[in-house]
């Protein structure tokens, strides 16, 4: 998941499920509305008969 500051809140999305986003007012309200959207994805496409796509992006951070 990523997660970013947007204005007055966070705003938050899962690279390898299009459509799968959060808001929240802290970055632990994004990363909890993230858990239960993924959930609900994955519920959606096992529904549809869709696999779930494998994970294909890297994160890292890196120190300046």
């Amino acid at each position: 998941m990523v997660i970013e500051k947007a204005g007055d809140n966070f705003s938050g999305y899962v690279p390898d499920l299009p459509g799968c986003i959060a808001t929240g007012e802290t970055v632990g309200a994004v990363e909890q509305e993230l858990r239960e959207a993924i959930r609900f994805h994955i519920e959606g496409l096992a529904a549809d008969g869709l696999p779930v796509p494998p994970p294909s992006a890297l994160a890292e951070y890196l120190e300046a």
